[in-house]
């Protein structure tokens, strides 16, 4: 029967599953696959699995309880094996590559932070401060505007949202950059404009909060730091 896998541990980590549910309407109990020095955490697949809520919070709440015991590996939503074979064999022929990643990642969780910024602030400030798009965006409200001029505003606004936002991105992870051992980014999206998980070791973690804490006061009300963690390291596996 195939099985879903949740996550990789050390042969010697803690396995407090007590109290915990499988993913799926109607879970099944969760086991272990021993793999010699490695273990994986995983229950028996439901089929037509979907990432719902309540299966996403469950694949979390593993994470979340093995973690408290030490380093994990946490595995992505949905991954699965043919059987408990397949499993250990992926534990065994993989020890090394597995076993270096726990070292790496001991004693360390992921914070990820999303940043967005006040739309009519920042064109505010680009109209005050861009002789151009002040002139232009003058010229559109007084009727004195060439056919074109929205779409050359438009496209100076663009530009300059892009600039301005990129350099804000680069500033913020260059200052929570030193407090972190990795970092992973994703491309902008929508109204955010830097999406990036940081590494952090434990004995780090107080001087990542307060770097980031000084960094939303310093930046102010227009710009919008949202940090989430400690998390399980799924950017680093």
């Amino acid at each position: 029967m195939a099985v879903y896998v949740y996550s990789i541990v050390a042969g010697t980590h803690p396995l407090d599953l007590s109290g915990l549910a499988g993913v799926g309407a109607d879970p099944a109990a969760l086991r272990t696959v021993d793999g010699g020095r490695l273990t994986a955490v995983v229950s028996d697949a439901p089929p037509g699995l979907r990432a719902k809520r309540r299966d996403l919070a469950a694949h979390q709440a593993v994470q979340e309880r093995l973690m408290a015991g030490g380093t994990v590996l946490p595995l992505r939503f949905g991954l699965t094996a043919p059987d408990d074979d397949a499993v250990r064999a992926a534990l065994t022929e993989n020890a090394e590559q597995y076993a270096a990643r726990l070292s790496e990642l001991d004693g360390c969780a992921e914070f990820h932070l999303k940043a967005t910024e006040d739309e009519e602030s920042l064109l505010r400030r680009i109209l005050a401060e861009s002789p151009e798009a002040r002139r232009l965006n003058d010229e559109i409200r007084g009727g004195r505007a060439a056919p074109d001029a929205p779409v050359v505003l438009g496209e100076l606004v663009s530009q300059e949202v892009r600039a301005r936002q990129e350099a804000l991105a680069a500033g913020i992870t260059q200052a929570l950059r030193p407090h972190a051992r990795d970092e992973r980014s994703s491309p902008p999206s929508g109204d955010v404009f830097l999406s990036i998980s940081f590494l952090v070791a434990r004995d780090a973690e107080d001087a990542f909060l307060t770097a980031e804490k000084g960094l939303a006061a310093e930046l102010g009300d227009s710009v919008d730091l949202r940090l989430h963690g400690p998390l399980p390291a799924y950017s680093f596996v």
